[in-house]
């Protein structure tokens, strides 16, 4: 049987076109399981900050459902604590207050002191209560609980709003640049809360007791804190020592901006946010190292 040249050049020519034409071998990802300490790979937060945005939009909905007075509860608390202490230490046990009223004096503290307690106890327990999520998709799980601190900061904000009214009804509001300081010592008193809330929700999922734990904690932190009490009642050279907790800068900060008792920011106010920046470091990678176990144990 005879071939033209032609017929077979054609049928060369078309089996080379659909070589060419033939998609081209798919990249293959190979997933190992992390060892020892990785890096935290910050971009990956802003690369799914739509899930941040969605999860605090979830948590401030859920607390609030069915609420009758919604965010109010976040003042109420506070100021049921700020008659309580007026009465008992401000009247009777005579604590001193700096020079101010002690009603100011207690809840210009117990504000930023709510803001860090209530991120804190919601971070601590974010990862058990987002299980369902965090064994079915990937996202970084670093944004539960920053999603849990977050969603308090509407309730800071109405909290602020009625300190100021406080504030100026007492007549100590003053409308100069300290004001300027009390968004920076908010971001402070978040910064604590996701740091130590960090490390609490990785326990957590490990060891079920840090739940019961944290209420204890979170007592014992607040007597450790000058809420009700002025830190003047310290030495000099105790309270570069004091200032180790966090939430002393925070707290002096924050009568200092509004009611102008105490010293101005300074060397303790470092050392509180230098004690911040390493408790929200040393948890981030300490959530880092043990990330991979959580979808097999929470």
């Amino acid at each position: 049987m005879r071939t033209d040249p032609e017929t077979v050049i054609e049928s060369t020519t078309s089996l080379e076109g659909l070589a060419s034409a033939a998609p081209a071998p798919l990249p293959v990802t190979v997933i190992e399981p992390s060892r020892g300490w990785v890096p935290l790979k910050l971009s990956h937060l802003w690369e799914y900050r739509e899930i941040l945005y969605f999860l605090v939009w979830r948590d401030i909905k859920v607390r609030y459902r069915q609420s009758v007075i919604g965010a109010v509860w976040a003042v109420i608390q506070p100021i049921m604590t700020m008659i309580v202490f007026s009465v008992f230490l401000g009247r009777l046990a005579k604590v001193p207050s700096d020079g101010v009223p002690y009603p100011i004096f207690a809840f210009a503290a117990l504000v930023p002191w709510a803001f860090f307690a209530n991120g804190l106890t919601l971070s601590a327990n974010s990862l058990v209560a987002s299980g369902h999520l965090i064994t079915k998709v990937y996202f970084p799980r670093l944004l539960v609980p920053l999603a849990r601190v977050l969603s308090v900061l509407p309730d800071v904000g109405l909290s602020v709003a009625v300190l100021l009214a406080m504030v100026f009804w007492y007549g100590f509001l003053d409308l100069d640049s300290a004001l300027l300081w009390l968004p920076v010592l908010t971001l402070l008193a978040l910064l604590t809360a996701f740091g130590v809330g960090v490390w609490l929700s990785a326990l957590n999922v490990q060891y079920r007791d840090v739940q019961h734990a944290v209420p204890f904690f979170v007592q014992v932190w607040f007597f450790a804190t000058p809420i009700a009490y002025p830190s003047s009642l310290l030495a000099e050279h105790w309270r570069i020592v004091y200032a180790l907790n966090p939430l002393v800068g925070v707290v002096e900060g924050f009568r200092w901006a509004l009611l102008g008792s105490g010293n101005p920011p300074g060397l303790p106010l470092v050392v509180s946010a230098v004690s911040a920046l390493f408790l929200l470091v040393s948890g981030a990678f300490f959530f880092r190292r043990v990330e991979r176990t959580f979808a097999d144990v929470v």
